[in-house]
């Protein structure tokens, strides 16, 4: 008999959701991250397991790219594959984004911000994905060659063609992000979130104005690499274990990124999550979305027990401002 998927009738009953910047879509608290584990290298079941314990805990949103891999396009082919399993009945529920920006094909016409490369993209995308359309399409990364003009009115042709309800942009300072916003609002274009690294120990958000510049001209930001790539967890407390990131010399971990002092930093911050009453994981996760400018903080997992761990956090959002200035003294000095 086929494995039927039937979505918990109370997947809504204790995620949070928030509107996204000044528009109408709203955005579960915690939405799944494609860029690790569903590529050519992950296992397929467990994929489908992943994207199921997510949906039945409320998690909506399912955030993908044309280069999630290995290999390119593999994170949207096998993404593609469950939603035809298992969530066809469910697609009016579910946010699936796409972005386009890095290099994808060889030759002049697969990177960066080009008209003619960011329609190409979307095409493939929803062919990987069997859509009509996503929800959100997003500009990847700035392109330093192409006017921005050229970028946001091809962003603006995905929209009107119905292949795209909503744009993005991601990785946009804030100065480029104001930029996008003032021709965005000339051409009507709905471009409603900025998805940006943002951490405890990652606050560049902060420092290079796109946390202000989301804010003020109505934006939602999407955090992603909440837990320092596994720094704001308990798995370096205690060493570094043969089986992890920095031990496998990853390309965004190293272990020159584990000094002494950022050890002593990190054990500090699991001695205040447990005066929380909660993990270092839970904390560093409530602490993302404590701005409300933040609508989302987007999770990488490689077993459905690990969506299960973090969607935890819900229960203990809250910080006291002694709190937060004991985190920004351990994580800023």
């Amino acid at each position: 008999m086929a494995d039927i998927y039937v979505a918990s009738d109370r997947r809504y009953e204790t995620m949070k959701y928030s509107h996204v910047g000044r528009s109408g879509l709203q955005f579960p608290a915690v939405s799944l991250g494609f860029w690790h584990n569903f590529g050519s290298n992950g296992n397929y079941d467990t994929m489908r397991s992943m994207m199921r314990t997510a949906f039945d805990c409320g998690i909506t949103q399912f955030d993908l790219a044309n280069n999630y891999g290995p290999e390119y396009g593999c994170a949207e082919t096998n993404c593609g594959r469950i939603l035809a399993e298992d969530f066809r009945p469910y697609r009016d529920e579910l946010v699936i984004t796409s972005k386009a920006g890095y290099d994808m094909w060889p030759g002049p016409y697969g990177n960066f911000g080009s008209r003619k490369y960011l329609i190409a993209s979307c095409d493939q995308s929803l062919k990987r994905l069997g859509l009509d359309y996503v929800d959100i399409f997003y500009h990847h990364r700035p392109d330093p060659d192409t006017p921005l003009e050229e970028t946001m009115g091809a962003l603006k042709t995905l929209v009107d063609s119905g292949k795209a309800l909503y744009a993005g942009i991601s990785n946009y300072n804030g100065e480029q992000t104001a930029a996008a916003v003032k021709i965005a609002k000339k051409i009507n274009l709905p471009l409603i979130v900025n998805q940006r690294r943002y951490s405890i120990f990652d606050r560049k958000i902060e420092r290079d104005g796109a946390l202000c510049a989301c804010k003020d001209d109505g934006l939602g930001i999407i955090a992603f690499s909440p837990l320092a790539q596994g720094l704001l967890t308990n798995r370096y407390l205690n060493g570094i274990p043969e089986d992890s990131r920095i031990a496998k010399d990853h390309r965004y971990l190293h272990a020159d990124d584990l000094t002494e002092e950022k050890l002593t930093r990190i054990r500090a911050l699991n001695e205040l999550a447990k005066e929380r009453g909660q993990s270092l994981a839970d904390m560093a996760l409530a602490w993302v979305v404590r701005d409300s400018t933040v609508c989302s903080v987007l999770i990488g997992a490689s077993k459905p027990e690990q969506i299960l761990e973090n969607v935890r956090f819900l229960e203990n959002a809250e910080f006291s401002e002694e709190e937060l200035q004991k985190i920004d003294e351990l994580s800023l000095n």
